[in-house]
């Protein structure tokens, strides 16, 4: 419906349009080989009437002003130019220079105003439609992770985590990802989505990525990192576009699947005041199977088999945590439980829908209003503390902003739906009690067992009348558990929570002379409502509130303004938490000739409110409870349960955990002493590089140099305690949020090389070092989880131009082994070496390119974290029509 709204009005419009005065006609070459420049973007100054040149880099521009005016003409990676048109159907010959190195590109997010790579204070690695184009992986959310720096670990196909310096699990609550101003993070969950609510390729103009701590400007949860994804205007960009792309997963477990992308932007300026565009982007495929059954026990990898060990607890089964020690000679016994084949559909999908109306009341860029509507659907996988299968999540975005050359003001809601996702934990667990309860299971077990001294004709005879996989009795069981969200008999996951979220901010640079000052505040209102399915919201929503302001100066000292000093306070208060300050100060010195040398260095700070769970959480997960840590929340919670030993029931509360409970690491004997939890903190050190270095006979490369340390102050993270509740031993793993009384630390370095070598063959090349320092002697209990493999070596080769129309682009990737720490599962993930490939071909009498691919051409398969599907080859092949 959108398409032909569109399209009706692309035809009615278009006439008016071309009823024009003046007509400017030109060409755009590069200035270096001559070559035409198709997609260059010719535009009236600081207005929104403009075009673009074709494929053969030739351009006609029909505008309703009378000479005299100003065109821009501009185009990625080269440098911006004018010129000046006196009289009716002049023709325009320019030829635009490339820029000297990618770090000229422009970068906004850095300090909150427009300025060079090369002149920005903080480390920023950036992404735009040419190296798009250009990447070799599967999509450009996957292109991320070429970038220097940059891990991304996959959950699922269409599920990925972005994440850099350290912490990295899927739920990356310290690293924020804001797509348009707004943060595409899940209001439930706290972390960003991945690209299943973002944006369709068509639609990328940046995206901006500033590694490290960022809450001076930013705010909560800019902890480690934060990413900007900004899309075109249709006041810039207009047209229609398509991309298909098709191809092939590969995967040991689940053979050969199909999996197809389609991409459509549409966009037109209908006058100098009003413009709309619409995306869709549908991706559907067939997941990476999770097939590994190695045993398991305390967390972590185990010896033993599923026919070997009696309380074998498998990676990817579920159901046989349910176990208890039915003593003597027969020791521990776990319940047979299911392999998560039986459990998920690995059918993946995700449709993305954009809509957005953009009106500038005066005819130019001086006040845009804009209403942007996003709204998203899919089937996917996410690893937490269990597996959860999303199926048919929702998620919306709608956002109203009011923008300027020196402000904006903007508001958002971000509301989503569970759907039909499940739990596959308590699928499998509620699944088996249809059948026969866990106490009548145990206990025929333990008949048999006396009687026959066997335990495999006692697990026979207890599972005799076991529900199999694809039976008609296991199917009526499993629709009947994933559609019950009462988690003691089903395992639906059910949740409607909404975030509400507004900032502003201002720019003083047309006032005041003397420094460049910012001033800028934001509001954000949770309301938690997973009735009682995750948070201990079972009376009803969970409101509360967090707003934050800052501000920033910033001035040019010296001859020729080489030396930039920044500075920048906020200040940030949470309904449960005390305020918080967040104060940075870099300095930034350009030397050199053309300002091509550029020396970095700044103390910076970061923090990070507890989450919505850490707050809020109230779940038996089985094998730990998890309860939030803020004190209106621990007497929220309680659970009641049968003891399978004496037959008892017995009640616990949050308070009991709190109050009453002793650590893991002692086995019980050594008093929890745990406080409430509260925002963590962390204060970054950093000096940097950047620069243009010449070698003789015309041959230069970039370099990107920064080292970085870490300070981390009341860390946030899980804390395992046991609570007593009878005096026979009975007891209950209680998972907790604290923080930690330790010093932690992280520290690390990163180097980019690039070039171009024989006659314009691009050549890249970085390395990344991540450190960690813990003392886990002095706290037994704590998992930080830095999941971050200490060494990244990256590698690039390609050339945009091999012969006419012709580019290839090579990417390959090592890293070590590392170990993972998670609240599913703690293990070691091996070293691995992950090659990917394209070769495109442009057809400029089709407004096409031609794009062949693959992501880990090697086929060495490899897992993002323990329980994780097995990662395979991918293939591909594109057709992107006018883009």
């Amino acid at each position: 419906m959108i398409k032909k709204i569109l399209l009706v009005a692309f035809i009615a419009f278009s006439s008016l349009a071309m009823v024009g005065q003046t007509t400017v006609t030109g060409t755009v070459k590069d200035a270096k080989t001559g070559d035409l420049l198709p997609g260059a973007n010719i535009k009236i100054s600081r207005r929104a009437v403009g075009t673009s040149t074709d494929f053969d880099g030739n351009f006609v521009l029909i505008v309703t002003d009378k000479p005299p005016f100003t065109i821009e003409i501009s185009m990625i990676g080269f440098h911006s130019i004018t010129a000046e048109i006196t009289k009716n159907n002049q023709k325009v010959e320019v030829s635009l220079k490339e820029n000297e190195t990618s770090l000229d590109e422009i970068v906004v997010s850095a300090s909150r105003t427009p300025e060079r790579i090369m002149e920005s204070p903080v480390t920023i690695e950036r992404m735009d439609a040419r190296s798009i184009k250009n990447t070799s992986a599967p999509s450009f959310y996957d292109g991320l992770e070429n970038l220097k720096g940059v891990d991304v670990n996959t959950n699922s196909l269409t599920f990925k985590s972005v994440n850099t310096r350290g912490f990295a699990t899927f739920s990356n609550t310290r690293f924020m990802q804001l797509v348009d101003g707004m943060d595409n993070s899940s209001p439930a969950l706290n972390f960003a989505l991945g690209n299943l609510l973002g944006m369709s390729e068509l639609d990328v103009k940046t995206v901006e990525l500033l590694p490290g701590a960022s809450s001076a400007l930013y705010g909560a949860n800019a902890f480690n990192g934060i990413m900007f994804m900004t899309s075109k205007s249709p006041f810039e960009d207009q047209g229609i576009s398509v991309s298909l792309k098709g191809g092939i997963t590969s995967q040991d477990a689940g053979g050969n699947n199909e999996f197809t992308d389609f991409n459509l932007r549409m966009a037109y300026a209908f006058s100098d005041k009003f413009a709309a565009k619409a995306t869709l982007a549908v991706l559907q495929g067939t997941d990476w199977f999770a097939t590994d059954y190695r045993n398991t026990a305390d967390g972590e990898y185990a010896p033993g088999t599923r026919e070997s060990v009696n309380d074998y607890n498998g990676v990817n089964v579920y159901g046989d945590v349910a176990a208890t020690d039915l003593g003597g000679a027969i020791g521990r016994v776990s319940r047979t439980g299911y392999n998560e084949t039986d459990l998920m559909d690995y059918d993946v999908e995700s449709v993305k829908f954009l809509g957005a109306l953009h009106y500038r009341p005066f005819g130019d860029d001086r006040l845009e209003i804009i209403w942007n509507s996003k709204l998203g659907t899919g089937t996917t996988q996410y690893l937490g503390g269990q597996k959860y299968a999303i199926k048919n999540f929702f998620m919306e975005q709608h956002k109203l902003e009011l923008k300027g050359k020196n402000f904006f003001v903007r508001g958002y809601v971000t509301a989503e739906d569970a759907g039909d996702s499940y739990n596959t934990l308590f699928t499998a667990l509620n699944i088996n009690r249809e059948w026969s309860g866990d106490t009548n299971w145990f206990t025929e077990y333990a008949g048999a067992y006396l009687t026959t001294g066997s335990h495999q004709a006692a697990r026979s005879y207890a599972d005799r009348n076991r529900l199999l996989p694809g039976t008609a009795g296991f199917k009526e069981a499993f629709n009947k558990v994933t559609s019950d969200a009462n988690l003691i008999t089903g395992s639906k996951f059910r949740d409607e929570t909404k975030l509400y979220h507004g900032d502003a901010n201002y720019n003083f640079q047309d006032v005041i002379d003397f420094a460049e000052l910012q001033i800028g505040g934001s509001y954000r209102r949770y309301s938690l409502n997973s009735f009682g399915n995750i948070f201990t919201d079972t009376d009803g929503p969970i409101d509360y509130d967090e707003y934050g302001i800052y501000t920033q100066v910033q001035k040019n000292f010296l001859d020729e303004d080489r030396l930039k000093v920044t500075a920048s306070l906020r200040y940030d208060k949470a309904q449960n938490f005390d305020g918080n300050f967040s104060p940075r100060v870099s300095f930034a010195y350009a030397g050199g000739e053309n300002k091509n040398q550029n020396f970095r260095a700044s103390f910076q700070t970061g923090f990070r409110n507890p989450t919505t769970q850490d707050q809020y959480i109230g779940l038996d997960v089985g094998n730990a409870i998890l309860v939030g840590g803020v004190e209106d929340n621990i007497d929220r919670y309680s659970t009641t349960f049968t003891d399978p030993g004496d037959g008892q029931t017995y009640t616990l509360t949050g308070r009991d955990a709190y109050e009453n409970s002793y650590t893991l690491a002692s086995g019980g004997t050594v008093k929890a002493d745990l406080a409430f939890v509260k925002p963590e903190k962390v204060t970054a050190y950093e000096i940097g590089y950047r620069g243009l270095v010449n070698t003789g006979d015309s041959n230069r490369f970039t370099v990107d140099l920064s080292v970085y340390y870490n300070q981390y102050e009341d860390f946030i993270a899980n804390t395992n305690v046991i609570v007593p509740y009878n005096l026979t031993g009975g007891y209950k793993v209680f998972q907790l949020y604290a923080n930690s009384t330790a010093d932690i630390s992280s520290y690390g370095a990163s180097i980019g090389l690039n070039t171009k070598i024989l006659d314009g063959f691009d050549v890249g090349f970085n390395y990344t070092l991540a450190k960690f320092e813990f003392d886990q002697a002095s706290n037994p209990d704590f998992e930080a989880g830095f999941n971050t493999p200490e060494h990244k070596v990256k590698l690039q080769f390609g050339k945009t131009d091999l012969f006419k129309n012709f580019g290839f682009n090579i990417n390959a990737r090592w890293q070590d082994k590392y170990r993972w720490e998670s609240t599913f599962l703690d293990g070691t993930i091996e070293a691995r070496t992950v090659l990917d490939a394209q070769i495109n071909y442009s057809v400029p009498s089709l407004k096409s390119v031609f794009k062949l691919g693959g992501a880990n051409l090697t086929g060495q398969e490899y897992l993002s974290a323990p329980g994780v599907g097995a990662i395979g080859s991918q293939y591909y092949l594109s057709w992107t029509i006018n883009n």
